[in-house]
Parts: structure tokens; C-alpha cells; sequence
């Protein structure tokens, strides 16, 4: 048997390259659904692989390890899928929709999403959570009012990923700062609070002044979708106890799977008191999703959806970008290039740089969030401390290069998700997520303007705290 041997910096470089090559051509030129293309480029990785001498076992394990990070996401995603099933069919979404209906303004319709995610995304810690529920509601809103639905998506994204920033219950927030060595998340916090929010500022202004220039509603369609929505659900204060549960949840730091499990038994549990539903009609609706069947389809199309079978494309998905990823670890292809990147950097510029640059290489290689922090953050821990850099600022580095970027990844985790839950393709709503851009770019910016002041007398190799294993967002 031919004996593996370790695959050069250029060896992988290219091979990213044609793999970069045959996505692109495929998914975006050809418009192909992704899960083709990336089989494709897995197959011949695969192959390749065993040419140049790794063997089956070892290219299996690969893909096991590949996938394994992405197993609670998944679960995750089912669980979104049950709990939009349960708060349309319960009336907890229509509601929702009711109030803001009556209360947005369109002009200032974007803005307000913009801040009601970031206002959301802090209190649950997920922007997941927020982009499922909120996000959803606002889509819906957003169709009725006129407004485009490629900024609607863009602001819920924008809104959920600054929460999500911000919040001491997020998952990858907590992540970050156990990698990078931080003792205490607020500290983590309270340094990327120092780019977000000017990027979430900026994100608000273009957003209030985005709305302005949108066309003005047909109130008469408006009141028509309340009227709507009032004959075929029971709207009430009361249905918005599922969201308080979630909520309370949240704050007491239930992790995501029983969070979302009880925000969905409650609003089931509502249902059947109010509407007295079979079971058997329940059990359908959670697998296949709410169906709204009158005959106006225009009312059918916003509140229908969620179940665990819409989740079903985008996990298929994820299992394929997971698969790719663990097979380009295995290789060494990851590696070989972070690697590249980690013997260039000799001042706190030029660390960040290459500290952000190969989180995003690993979002659009391995398309995972989670790997995204850990592989950069183990990588360059040492450099930030051989350089006296407080880890607080590798932590920044990993939240906006790998989890925030995740979500511009047509095939990572994040942008499957957006798109599946949204129900807009990753190349309508990644333009407009103003955020997600600005955020990774001031934190280049800053570590050059002020990288100097970020060192201390000594700052030494701090042992990893945090438990990887909770990596939920």
C-alpha cells in the first residue's frame, strides 16, 4: 500500500483553489443546488486522497470527525423546524404579526427590524433563535408592506448577529473566549463591543435611510392581511407566553435543545386547550409543517411553514459541507494553509490579519462555525502571546472572522440555515447583511491603527478554559 505523505503548502493551495473553481462554476454560474457540486468536489477529494496514499480507514475517519460538530446543529435545526410548526399552528407567529403590522411604519420599517434582532439576539444568545422567530414574523411583515425582500433578510441577519455578538448566553461567544483564553466572557464582550457597535450604527443608519427610500404600502392590503389573520387564529397577549418561556429560558442559560423544546410544548400545549386539535392532526403539522388553507393564497403563503421535514434539504446540505471539510482536514489542506499564514506575522496588524483571514479560509473551506474559532484560535493563541496581545482580542478575531462570516457562506452552516428559514437564496440576502461586512473589517482596521495598544508587560500562554463541547448557538 502506498504510504500517505504530508501534502505541500502549494499542493493545497491548488487544490482550494479547483475546489473554489468547480463551487463557483457550478453553484453560482450554473445555478446548480449545492449539495451536487459539493459531492462532486468530495468525490474527487476523496479519490485524490487515496492516490496519494491515505487509506479508506483513514479518509473515513476524516469525514466522522468532519461531521461530528455539526450533529448538535443539526439537532438544532429540527428542533427550529418543530418550533415554527408549533407557533404558526398555535397562533403565536400570526399574533405577532398582527401587533406589528399595526404598528410598523414602513418608512421605518427596516430600521426597526435592524434593532428589534440585536434587541432579541442579546436576550436569547442565539441569533438562530432570533433569525427562526422574530425573523420569520418580519419576512412576513415585509412582503406585506412591499418591501424588498433581500434588505428584510439583510437587517434580521444583521440584527441577529450583533445579539448574538453581544450576549453572554451565546454559544459561540462562549466558545471564542474559552479558545482564546479569556477569563471572563464580559471582557470578551465589553472589546468586541468596541467595533460592533459602530458597525451596528452604521448598519442602522443605511437600514433608517434604506426604508425611506422603499415604496409606500397598500394599507387597504395591510388591514386585509389583519383581518386575515384575526378570522383564521385566536390573536391574543396570551399567545405570546411561548416567547416569554423562550425568553425566561434563555436567561436562566437552558441550552438551545430544551430552550426550543419548551417554547414549542408551550405553544402546543396552548393549541390544544384553545383549538382542540387531534393529535394526529399535531403530529402531522410538526413533520411536515403548518398548511393555512384558504382561499386566499397570499395569506396561505406567510403563515404556512416550519416542521421538521423543511429541515430536511438543509441538514443534507450541512452533511455534505461537513463531510467536504473533514476530508480537507485529513489531508492536511487546512493546516498547511493556516500554517503559511502563521510564520508571516511579526506585528499585531499583521496577526489579526492573518488570524481573521484563516477563519474565513476555514468558513469557506469546511463551511462550520465551530471549526472556524477553534482551528485559528489553537493555531495563533501562541502568537498573540509570544507578542503580549490580551487574549480578548484573539477572542474578537474569532467571533467576527468565523461565526459572523459563516453566515456569508452559501454553504456553510449559518447561510444554509438563513436561507432554508428566510426562504431566500444566500446570494439575495449576503449582499445587504452590512453588518456581517463591517464588523470583520473594522477589526482589520483597528488591530493596525491601535494593535500596539493592545499588548501588555507579559501576557503568557494561557491555558484553553471553557468547555468545547458547548458549542451551541
Amino acid at each position: 500500500m502506498k504510504k500517505a505523505s504530508r501534502l505541500s503548502f502549494w499542493e493545497s493551495l491548488i487544490i482550494m483553489l479547483v475546489m473554489f473553481l468547480i463551487l463557483g462554476t457550478m453553484m453560482i454560474k450554473l445555478k446548480m443546488t449545492p449539495q451536487i457540486p459539493i459531492l462532486l468536489t468530495f468525490t474527487l477529494l476523496l479519490f485524490y486522497g487515496k492516490f496519494r496514499g491515505f487509506s479508506w480507514n483513514e479518509l473515513q475517519d476524516g469525514i466522522i470527525d468532519g461531521v461530528k460538530p455539526g450533529i448538535i446543529p443539526m439537532i438544532i435545526f429540527i428542533m427550529i423546524g418543530v418550533l415554527v410548526a408549533a407557533w404558526l399552528m398555535s397562533g403565536v407567529i400570526p399574533t405577532i404579526m398582527v401587533y406589528g403590522l399595526e404598528l410598523l411604519n414602513a418608512r421605518f420599517f427596516l430600521f426597526t427590524v435592524f434593532v428589534s434582532c440585536c434587541l432579541v439576539g442579546v436576550i436569547v444568545g442565539s441569533s438562530f433563535t432570533t433569525i427562526s422567530t422574530l425573523g420569520i414574523v418580519f419576512m412576513g411583515i415585509g412582503q406585506v408592506m412591499g418591501i424588498n425582500v433581500a434588505l428584510t433578510a439583510g437587517s434580521i441577519v444583521s440584527g441577529a448577529l450583533f445579539g448574538n455578538n453581544m450576549s453572554p448566553l451565546s454559544g459561540t461567544t462562549n466558545l471564542s473566549t474559552g479558545i482564546a483564553g479569556v477569563r471572563n466572557v464580559f471582557d470578551h464582550i465589553r472589546t468586541i463591543s468596541h467595533t460592533a457597535l459602530i458597525s451596528a450604527v452604521v448598519t442602522a443608519v443605511i437600514f433608517l435611510f434604506a426604508g425611506h427610500s422603499g415604496t409606500n404600502p397598500n394599507m387597504s392590503s395591510v388591514h386585509h392581511i389583519i383581518n386575515a389573520l384575526e378570522s383564521n387564529f385566536f390573536v391574543s397577549p396570551w399567545m405570546l407566553i411561548p416567547i416569554a418561556v423562550l425568553i425566561l429560558c434563555a436567561a436562566l442559560q437552558v441550552p438551545a435543545i430544551p430552550t426550543l423544546l419548551s417554547g414549542a410544548i408551550t405553544a402546543i400545549v396552548m393549541h390544544i386547550f384553545i383549538d382542540h386539535p387531534s393529535f394526529s392532526t399535531i403530529s402531522n403539522q410538526i413533520m411536515t409543517g403548518f398548511k393555512l388553507n384558504t382561499s386566499d393564497k397570499q395569506i396561505n403563503a406567510i403563515v404556512s411553514g416550519g416542521g421538521v421535514s423543511s429541515m430536511l434539504d438543509s441538514i443534507s446540505l450541512i452533511l455534505c459541507a461537513l463531510t467536504l471539510g473533514g476530508v480537507l482536514l485529513k489531508l492536511g489542506v487546512v493546516d498547511n494553509l493556516i500554517g503559511k499564514l502563521r510564520d508571516q506575522v511579526n506585528t499585531p496588524g499583521k496577526l489579526i490579519s492573518a488570524s481573521i483571514i484563516s477563519a474565513i479560509g476555514v468558513n469557506f473551506l469546511v463551511g462550520e462555525q465551530y471549526i472556524s474559532i477553534i482551528l485559528p484560535g489553537t493555531t495563533f493563541r501562541k502568537n498573540f502571546a509570544e507578542q503580549g496581545i490580551e487574549p480578548q482580542y484573539l477572542s474578537r478575531v474569532l467571533a467576527t472572522g468565523g461565526a459572523d462570516i459563516n453566515a456569508l457562506v452559501p454553504w456553510g452552516v449559518s447561510g444554509i440555515f438563513i436561507a432554508g428559514i428566510l426562504g431566500v437564496s444566500p446570494l439575495v440576502f449576503i449582499p445587504f447583511a452590512f453588518y456581517v461586512w463591517l464588523n470583520p473589517l473594522l477589526t482589520v482596521i483597528f488591530g493596525f491603527i491601535f494593535g500596539n495598544r493592545y499588548k501588555v508587560a507579559k501576557n503568557d500562554d494561557k491555558k484553553v478554559v471553557g468547555n468545547v463541547s458547548k458549542q451551541l448557538d
